[in-house]
């Protein structure tokens, strides 16, 4: 199973590997007509990797007979029927990695010691995932989600489930003193064990996190303590055991209203930073200061790319044919603000019109 991303995933896989590091990375298409042409794209791109790995003579046979059976595996796990707008394969010795992303990204192959992982981190920060708990009095589960999918989250202690089955409620019954659901101290202490968790998992990784259940299952679960500041409560019950479809679904008017209010502080920050002159625009300016890591605030279109090349240390726009030409240099600035320890926030298109569609507050 590939590991969900998260901080700590990419951490883990821009870690050098022994050669050769194989990155493969291809648009793909959610719809026919234009699906059919994937299957197609990616035999070319694997032939293409496997031509210059048998090509190198850095590599020994056997670490070619490695990665050959590595990558011939990812492929085999690679799910055209269901892809969204963008692929990464990732194949070094004894390793394989395939993740269907929902962004654009440019068709490469690279072979190096790292994996090219700047397309990935952008698709995950544009993604921008949350955190859904789903709280009843016999399970909490915990749901990973983003604009374009919701999945259950299985580890970390989850999902929590007990019992309902009190061997001693018709005496307590009879003689008055069985608690309803929410008072009881059983499913105090159960939510208690899932708070616990909770907060384990958000101290590894952070995300917006929305609380779904009975307003009676939410107010005990508050009165262990707070979750994490800005949590969104969702007064629904009944999803702790699923489906994914109806937790996205709870989720998305809290979760529009969200992203609303983020753009609206994004814009406002922006502009505050025009006024003292801590402010970047356009490609060429961002690009300068994150290189020199003084970006604090990143806001990028959701579907802006551009092709560029370098010209004497400033970025120039180029065609896609012309050489040293570079079509991801959008994903690259989101990581390296990223590695910088820089906020990013992904706005709608056009927003950013009047500032070259991608912008920064400067730290200095």
């Amino acid at each position: 199973m590939v590991p969900a991303l998260g901080s700590d995933v990419l951490a883990k896989l821009r870690q050098p590997r022994p050669y050769p590091a194989v990155s493969l990375v291809m648009p793909t298409h959610r719809r026919e007509p234009d699906s059919t042409q994937d299957p197609v794209r990616l035999r070319n791109l694997v032939a293409a990797a496997e031509k210059s790995i048998q090509d190198d003579p850095a590599v020994t046979r056997e670490r070619r007979a490695d990665v050959m059976d590595q990558l011939s595996r990812a492929v085999a796990e690679t799910d055209l029927a269901h892809a969204e707008d963008g692929l990464v394969i990732f194949v070094a010795p004894g390793e394989h990695y395939v993740w269907t992303v929902a962004r654009s990204v440019p068709e490469r192959v690279v072979i190096a010691d790292t994996f090219l992982t700047r397309n990935l981190v952008a698709a995950q920060a544009a993604e921008q995932p949350s955190w859904a708990l789903a709280v009843s009095a016999d399970r909490v589960s915990l749901w990973s989600g983003s604009p374009e999918r919701v999945t259950e989250h299985t580890g970390d202690g989850f999902p929590l489930t007990r019992s309902l089955e009190d061997p001693d409620a018709e005496r307590k019954e009879r003689i008055g003193d069985l608690p309803s659901t929410f008072q009881d101290e059983a499913t105090r202490q159960f939510l208690r064990e899932a708070h616990t968790a909770l907060r384990a998992v958000l101290a590894s990784a952070p995300r917006p996190l929305y609380v779904l259940g009975e307003p009676a299952a939410l107010a005990l679960l508050e009165d262990t303590g707070p979750l994490q500041p800005g949590a969104t409560p969702v007064h629904r019950g009944g999803l702790a055991k699923g489906p994914a479809t109806a937790v996205q679904e709870a989720v998305e008017p809290a979760r529009v209203a969200r992203e609303n209010a983020a753009a609206t502080t994004v814009l406002a920050e922006l502009d505050a930073a025009r006024g003292r002159r801590e402010f970047a625009g356009g490609i060429d300016e961002v690009w300068q200061a994150v290189k020199e890591g003084r970006i604090r605030l990143l806001a990028v279109e959701d579907h802006y790319r551009t092709v560029v090349r370098d010209e004497g240390g400033h970025l120039e726009p180029a065609e896609p044919s012309e050489p040293e030409s570079r079509d991801d240099m959008v994903d690259e600035i989101v990581e390296r603000a990223l590695d910088t320890g820089a906020e990013v926030q992904f706005v709608r298109d056009d927003t950013l019109l009047d500032m070259g569609r991608i912008a920064g507050v400067l730290r200095y």
